[in-house]
């Protein structure tokens, strides 16, 4: 994941004034593309363009914006995931934001806008990769003067509540850092599902959770169980609140599939029609199985240029790895960028032959791997602001296995962040050897894309589990993330050396492969950890496999 925050609004606005531009200012050369946008805390916001959307027609663009007003509809569904009372927070912060009478220009103004952003960037009040709570720098009486000081009618206040009332229910959540520390506590020998603070679960402990959902079949083409639900005791009985039309989230489910359904008819081709009408299905059902059709339809939509990514995906912020964040992902077909992940998805079968795993984990027939390099127009929830740069979907094992997978670069979000680093210093800071900096300065971009094209194309979509071994999740846990991505890692590692990349043209020679183990190295064992605060343990899954895998280097 890398810092990135959307601004295609701006992107999209340049485009649209050059069709208005008289003969004279369409002389005048636009000033090169800004980058880097704001600072705080310890963020750096990015923007990005979407070169290509101008080339789509009425009916494609159309289908964009509908899709993207379907993301943009579950928002306060991440917020809430993410917190139980951070949706109570952030309509707070926001009403305080638009409204404060008061002067804007002290540092104590300063310090809460700080907040709030970091508040927006991370969904909630849980810093984005550390997961620790972060608390705002000025005090509590200074957040008291704000809020009598804003629009009182703006506030989420309870019927009957006075403001004083009010701000002492506010008071913990924002200001006591004892009271609910950490979105995710994946820390050994404790029980991760009460120590975490994400509104998955809520009264029950991690026994409970394993013991209730022990009792699923999860063999063969079993659904994912538990993914689109909330786990809860009530009145001393534990049951299952789904995220579907009529259910929990409903509202804003209704609003995504409200856009889903105006995108259907402007679809680029029937294979794209039925995978978004079976999302819809499995919205109104809330049904795992109904969630499996759209996935294999999703798949098996190949020809399409635009695609979108929406539902309960990931489970990184389940410290069990049980319930999906929402998120969704609307893109369109970088036809250039395609080549390269398609001459390595063309060779995805000597891959597996080739691989070092032990045979009874490879693949005899790899099926289905469809690899293309994506343009973002519009990212949401779990996928924002904080942005992947790879995606591999989807993440059940049998569908995989049965009708393959979809493996994506990002790569407008790759080009932001190349553009962002390369001024960054790191380099001059980190690294000693002059020949090792210059191969980095020439190859670093590359052997990254290379590496995330591998990592999610070749890695992710490899191998198979033992027959009768059940899912990941229920064997390991809260390791399971975690090892995944580890392993994901170290198959785009070990092929990055090999020349078969420079026989089918997608690196020029070896010292690709050199510069990404140098810059492997060094994120892992340094530079990632300016992510996190001093003494921090890691709890965010990419950061862990790194890790993991740079470690064994080093110790050996």
């Amino acid at each position: 994941m890398k810092y990135n925050i959307k601004t295609i609004s701006i992107a999209l606005s340049l485009g649209c004034l050059s069709l208005v531009q008289n003969s004279i200012a369409q002389t005048k050369v636009n000033p090169p593309f800004r980058v880097t946008a704001e600072s705080f805390a310890d963020l750096q916001i990015l923007r990005y363009q979407v070169p290509g959307f101008n080339e789509l027609n009425l009916q494609q663009k159309k289908l964009a914006y509908y899709l993207s007003e379907a993301a943009l509809s579950g928002r306060d569904i991440i917020y809430d995931q993410s917190g139980k009372y951070n949706l109570l927070v952030r309509k707070t912060i926001e009403n305080i934001y638009s409204t404060y009478k008061g002067d804007r220009k002290t540092a104590d103004w300063q310090k809460f806008k700080t907040y709030a952003g970091r508040f927006w960037f991370s969904n909630g009040m849980h810093h984005h990769y550390g997961n620790e709570k972060f608390i705002p720098e000025h005090s509590y009486s200074y957040f008291t003067k704000l809020v009598l000081n804003s629009n009182l009618k703006g506030f989420p206040i309870n019927k009957a509540e006075t403001i004083p009332a009010f701000l002492n229910r506010l008071r913990p959540l924002i200001f006591d850092p004892k009271f609910q520390p950490k979105l995710v506590d994946q820390s050994p020998n404790i029980d991760n599902v009460t120590a975490s603070s994400n509104n998955f679960y809520e009264n029950v402990s991690q026994k409970e959770v394993e013991d209730y959902y022990s009792k699923f079949d999860t063999k063969g083409q079993a659904p994912s169980w538990g993914l689109n639900t909330k786990l809860l005791k009530q009145n001393g009985k534990i049951v299952e609140k789904t995220w579907k039309i009529g259910g929990m989230y409903g509202p804003a489910i209704e609003r995504i599939v409200y856009w889903l359904e105006k995108a259907i008819p402007v679809a680029e081709n029937a294979k794209q029609k039925d995978a978004l009408q079976k999302l819809v299905k499995y919205y109104r059902s809330g049904d795992l199985k109904d969630f499996d059709e759209y996935s294999i339809a999703w798949v098996n939509d190949t020809e399409s240029r635009l695609d979108v990514v929406n539902g309960f995906i990931e489970v990184y912020k389940d410290a069990i790895g049980k319930k999906g964040s929402f998120e969704s992902v609307v893109s369109l077909k970088d036809m250039e960028a395609t080549k390269r992940l398609e001459a390595i998805a063309k060779e995805a079968q000597w891959f597996e032959d080739n691989s070092p795993l032990m045979p009874e984990h490879k693949k005899k027939t790899v099926k289905g791997i469809t690899a293309k390099a994506i343009t973002v127009i519009m990212e949401s929830g779990d996928a924002a602001p904080a942005t992947p740069i790879g995606i591999n979907l989807p993440n059940a094992n049998w569908i995989r296995q049965d009708h393959g997978s979809k493996s994506v670069s990002l790569t407008n979000i790759v080009h932001a962040y190349n553009l962002s680093s390369t001024n960054s210093g790191v380099l001059d800071e980190f690294v000693f050897d002059p020949a090792v900096k210059a191969r980095i300065r020439e190859y670093g971009n590359l052997s990254s894309d290379l590496h995330t094209d591998m990592h999610e194309c070749i890695g992710h979509a490899s191998g198979q589990i033992n027959p009768g071994i059940d899912n990941p999740e229920k064997t390991l846990k809260n390791y399971s993330s975690t090892l995944e991505e580890a392993r994901a890692d170290l198959v785009a590692l070990y092929y990055v050396m090999d020349t078969k990349l420079i026989e089918i043209g997608v690196m020029p020679s070896l010292e690709v492969g050199k510069a990404e183990y140098d810059s492997y190295i060094m994120n892992s064992l340094i530079t990632q950890l300016t992510r996190l605060k001093q003494g921090a343990n890691l709890e965010e899954a990419h950061m862990r496999n790194r890790q993991l895998n740079a470690m064994w280097v080093y110790e050996k």
